[in-house]
């Protein structure tokens, strides 16, 4: 199925994309950075430095963590985080929205399954090849 991905670039080589979104939702589901982590499948050092971007990244902290305590620390999306993730959220609706009818389209094009796999595909003519000079 043909799929559109939103990502939204912020300047200075830093964005936010689906795997950052969908962190922010595990946290906020899972009341832990770990235990996000552990429902994406990204090992807790990777989604700990994720956080640690997107907290650097604003001039409000995204997610706040606490440490310590009898069962632990935990994280929760700050008010900043949770209006963030709502435009985020909001942002990539809309533009799966907008852009359906349009993938659909493109989905019927595509050639599959064993008839795609049987098509020769065309070499790629670019500088260096005899038809390039």
């Amino acid at each position: 199925m043909t799929s559109l991905i939103v990502r939204v670039d912020l300047g200075d080589g830093e964005r936010i994309g689906p795997g950052k979104i969908l962190l922010l939702q595990m946290i906020s589901e899972h009341g832990s950075i770990s235990a996000a982590g552990r429902a994406m499948g990204l090992p807790y050092r990777h989604a700990w430095e994720l956080v640690e971007q997107l907290n650097a990244t604003f001039q409000e902290p995204v997610v706040a963590r606490q440490t310590g305590g009898r069962k632990g620390g935990g994280a929760s999306l700050t008010p900043f985080g949770l209006a963030l993730l709502e435009q985020l959220v909001g942002l990539r609706d809309d533009a799966e929205r907008l852009a359906a009818a349009r993938l659909e389209r493109i989905d019927a094009a595509l050639q599959r399954g064993a008839a795609a796999q049987a098509q020769p595909k065309a070499r790629k003519q670019g500088r260096g090849s005899a038809a390039g000079k």
